[in-house]
């Protein structure tokens, strides 16, 4: 009866594990890619704003 109690304590910690795993790493890819897109946003304001030389104008030439 013992090695009954094992394996089911066994068991569930391995399940566990992988509800923790899961529990702190979506939130970590949420914010990753919003994140990202954030940035991404933000540089091409900037260098819509930015007045200056840009590489496409120099392909024009």
């Amino acid at each position: 009866m013992k090695k009954m109690h094992l394996i089911v304590i066994l068991t569930s910690i391995f399940l566990l594990q992988a509800c923790v795993h899961k529990i702190v790493t979506v939130p970590a890819k949420i914010a990753y890619k919003t994140t990202k897109g954030v940035v991404k946003g933000t540089v091409a304001v900037g260098k819509a704003i930015i007045p200056g030389d840009s590489d496409d104008d120099k392909k024009d030439d």
